[in-house]
């Protein structure tokens, strides 16, 4: 096992969408090891490093809300943004979202408290000298100082984490009573995370320009639920494609 932290973070909503639901986004009851990750990489990334999540704490009820809200369909696309830096006027770095504009509603939880235990490692990509207690530095400082280069979100960038707390432990007292007293739930089974078949390697093989692919395979876990715990860990090995 690598390096490894323990972080408690909460927000007014979430939505970790269930991928079967088509139409509208429906949220799973709890968080994928797969959103916790992009979290975490919202804090502090790079290639030589992967996160691992050993486990997930559930400490306030898990209460869904259901609203509607518009959405574009299109990104603002990067070589447009590229363009215009250079100064090509033809370049639209834009999304019209009265032209683009679609409502979906969307089933979402509210009031969210996790606690994350989790761990890097090496993913042997653009390996560094100064090896793995650099990256553990830089993070430790990073969570302490409540720093990150992009906002942390729970699962949609609209669901900001507010706060995020660096702690040594996860204390299992403050897990409320409703959640305290499931002695064992069956998740079924819940998407773990999304591999991407660029393996985290630009398909074009320029770094200093990097394009990584859209294409990936969703890979499944089924976790039990234990008086707010999660491990992660225990049923990782049985992730399927």
């Amino acid at each position: 096992m690598g390096y490894g932290f323990k972080v408690i973070v909460e927000g007014p909503y979430a939505c970790f969408t269930r991928p079967e639901m088509k139409v509208e986004r429906v949220s799973y009851d709890v968080p994928t090891p797969g959103a916790l990750e992009g979290m975490l990489k919202s804090i502090y990334w790079k290639p030589s490093i992967r996160y691992v999540i050993d486990q997930i704490v559930v400490f306030h009820p898990i209460d869904f809300i259901n609203i509607r809200r518009n959405e574009v369909k299109s990104k603002v696309q990067l070589s447009a943004v590229r363009a215009q830096m250079k100064g090509d006027e033809t370049a639209d770095p834009c999304v019209y979202a009265d032209e683009d504009r679609s409502q979906r509603a969307s089933m979402l939880l509210k009031n969210v408290r996790y606690g994350i235990a989790f761990h890097f490692e090496p993913t042997g990509i653009r390996e560094e000298t100064e090896g793995a207690e650099k990256h553990y530095n830089i993070l430790l400082r990073r969570l302490r100082n409540g720093q990150h280069f992009r906002q942390p979100c729970f699962g949609c960038n609209e669901f900001p984490v507010t706060h995020l707390t660096l702690t040594d432990t996860l204390d299992l007292t403050q897990v409320c009573g409703e959640i305290a007293a499931m002695e064992d739930v069956d998740l079924g089974y819940m998407l773990y995370r999304l591999r991407f078949e660029d393996g985290g390697e630009p398909i074009n093989g320029d770094w200093d320009d990097p394009k990584f692919s859209d294409v990936a395979t969703a890979e499944y876990y089924r976790p039990h639920m234990c008086r707010g715990v999660i491990d992660v860990q225990k049923y990782r090995g049985d992730v399927k494609c």
